[in-house]
């Protein structure tokens, strides 16, 4: 519960810290309700706001005195997508809804849209975005906050390919410090499902899982989400390639279109000084850059909570010692 607690006091301060707010259950002053609010994330309303906020002066435009409106006119935001001005006004009044992908780039341009804004622009359009991303280990402010406040929970982060990269000292102390496995070394999925002279682990010693099909068939469920969303990345592609000709399961489970969902998991860790430990291993999935929150939790006060505890107790010993 304070785990769950904490998420959502960070995603509502993130949210306010952008601008973003949520919309009550009732009707507003001045007659609008929600439902007259939504329409205003249309394509038409979208263009217009943010024709609306973009200046002359940021549009490389001269700034007339005499300007009765408030950003850009119509004619000018034309001329700078290099649209018809009859055209722009059909989007901006909702009367075309489908614009072509090269007019939604134009636009995008011309507007002066950050990438976010951007693929935006896209999706209202019905569109695809442009798959330019790469995969980030970039682990954000707010990100990093939400799992100091975890405390001593066995928690670690990893990217949309499931390479591990951030892990607590509980963490280490628990599944082992993946801290002397080279960076591209350390998998989950390539731990997974292992190729002939690879070396991927991200764990010390075996974690066993109640339904090790089941997980094995969301981590591949996620490689699959991963390629549609990342299809440039080369180290996403590397993985793949690695995987589908070095492991008949995974190649079959890949070849098979096989989809999954995460759930919890009741894993057993293997520890080799305080002996087996049952935990619950959830995943949470972190916002446009899909890094995966990996947290291994115990009952509170029970054996398997005071076994985590004598783990990390034991790790702090030997980092003391050195």
């Amino acid at each position: 519960m304070g785990t769950v607690w904490v998420i959502g006091a960070v995603l509502h301060r993130e949210c306010h810290a952008v601008g973003l707010s949520f919309l009550p259950s009732r009707s507003f002053g001045g007659g609008s309700t929600i439902q007259s609010m939504l329409k205003e994330t249309s394509l038409a309303a979208t263009l217009r706001v943010w024709r609306e906020r973009l200046t002359p002066a940021q549009a490389g435009l001269p700034d007339r005195a005499s300007r009765q409106t408030p950003g850009l006119r119509r004619e000018e935001l034309a001329e700078l997508a290099g649209l018809s001005v009859d055209y722009l006004v059909r989007l901006e009044q909702g009367r075309s809804t489908a614009p072509s992908g090269p007019a939604v780039a134009s636009l995008a341009t011309a507007l002066r849209l950050t990438q976010a804004e951007r693929d935006h622009l896209y999706v209202l359009a019905g569109l695809r975005p442009p798959a330019d991303q790469l995969i980030s280990d970039e682990i954000s402010p707010a990100v990093m906050r939400l799992l100091t406040r975890l405390g001593d929970v066995p928690v670690s982060v990893f990217a949309a390919d499931w390479r591990q990269i951030w892990w607590s000292q509980s963490w280490a102390a628990l599944v082992g410090d993946p801290s002397s496995v080279a960076p591209e070394d350390r998998n989950f999925v390539g731990a997974c499902f292992p190729v002939p002279g690879g070396r991927s682990r991200v764990s010390g010693w075996p974690v066993l899982g109640d339904h090790p099909g089941k997980a094995k068939r969301a981590r591949v469920a996620d490689l699959r989400l991963a390629s549609a969303q990342y299809p440039n990345d080369p180290r996403l592609m590397d993985l793949l390639h690695n995987l589908i000709g070095g492991n008949p399961e995974f190649a079959e489970m890949w070849r098979a279109g096989v989809v999954g969902n995460h759930s919890q998991d009741h894993m057993v860790v293997q520890h080799p000084v305080v002996g087996d430990v049952w935990v619950d291993c959830d995943v949470l999935t972190v916002g446009d850059t899909n890094l995966k929150i990996v947290t291994m939790t115990a009952e509170a006060d029970s054996e398997d909570a005071r076994r985590i505890e004598r783990a990390r107790q034991a790790l702090l010993s030997v980092v003391g010692e050195r």
